[in-house]
């Protein structure tokens, strides 16, 4: 039968090239033609078992991704939760000094005997004011082990004084900022990691463009997502952060104003003892 027949025959018979092969191919008793098997839409665009184009969860859209876009995303898991531990850490610690310095200045201006304050709070003070008067009270207990202060010693012990202060402030001011900085560095890094993410999601979506010739939604739609899920990433680790930092920042330098400012008062209690010691 010749190409012109056929194709008379097919008009004549109203028959679609389909059903004309599975009509022909029936004629032919050694030949079984194999069953039609629907198309599922639902598939189309399909990228890896489980996972549709048109599913854009969260936990769809990490196990889409390549390995660059899931190393981003964990990246930027990771940040913020260890950003927001540092947060709350750091928030209780700081109210949790604030109250402590509160009652103990509430002692120490009482009246209370120096001497007996030293006594009560022990070899181990659990926060840093009260770790500045015992350090000072032990250099004030050692310059007068050796017997009676001259009054050509007393500069020398100030200075000792307010060195033994002034290192163990800082000491305690390094120990509260720990991990502070973390906070810093996701705010300002985090954006640039979430736009790398979005950058590389997009170039997915125009691979997969020249790969399929087809400019569809269902080609274009999961790299855009991808993209887009970095860059909300990003900013959700980095705006936290910035704003913490900025006001566990301000909550530390005032206290640290406040250590030393008690340094400083309590500087000048003991040089009065001293000149009163060695006159």
């Amino acid at each position: 039968m010749e190409l012109h027949d056929i194709a008379q025959w097919l008009m004549s018979h109203d028959l679609s090239a389909l059903h004309f092969l599975t009509h022909f191919l029936a004629q032919d008793p050694g030949i079984e033609p194999a069953p039609l098997q629907p198309v599922d839409t639902n598939t189309v665009g399909q990228q890896g078992p489980g996972f549709h184009a048109n599913d854009f969860s969260f936990w769809s859209l990490f196990m889409r991704a390549d390995l660059v876009g899931k190393s981003v995303i964990v990246i930027l898991i990771v940040a913020s939760f260890w950003s927001w531990a540092i947060i709350f850490d750091k928030w209780w610690r700081y109210s949790s000094l604030g109250s402590k310095a509160d009652r103990f200045e509430a002692v120490f201006w009482s009246g209370k005997s120096l001497d007996d304050l030293y006594q009560n709070l022990g070899a181990k003070p659990d926060h840093p004011m009260a770790t500045v008067f015992v350090a000072a009270m032990r250099e004030w207990r050692r310059s007068f082990e050796a017997g009676t202060v001259t009054q050509s010693l007393a500069p020398s012990i100030r200075q000792r004084l307010d060195k033994v202060m002034s290192v163990t402030i800082s000491r305690e001011l390094t120990s509260a900022e720990r991990y502070l900085s973390f906070l810093a560095t996701v705010g300002s890094t985090a954006p640039f990691v979430g736009l790398f993410g979005t950058v590389w999601g997009i170039m997915n979506s125009f691979r997969a463009i020249a790969g399929t010739h087809n400019t569809s939604l269902d080609v274009v739609a999961p790299g855009i997502a991808e993209a887009l899920f970095a860059t909300a990433l990003g900013l959700l680790a980095a705006i936290p952060a910035v704003i913490f930092y900025n006001s566990l920042s301000t909550k530390l330098s005032r206290y640290s104003s406040r250590l030393e400012g008690f340094a400083d008062e309590f500087s000048a209690i003991l040089s009065r003892q001293l000149d009163e010691r060695a006159r």
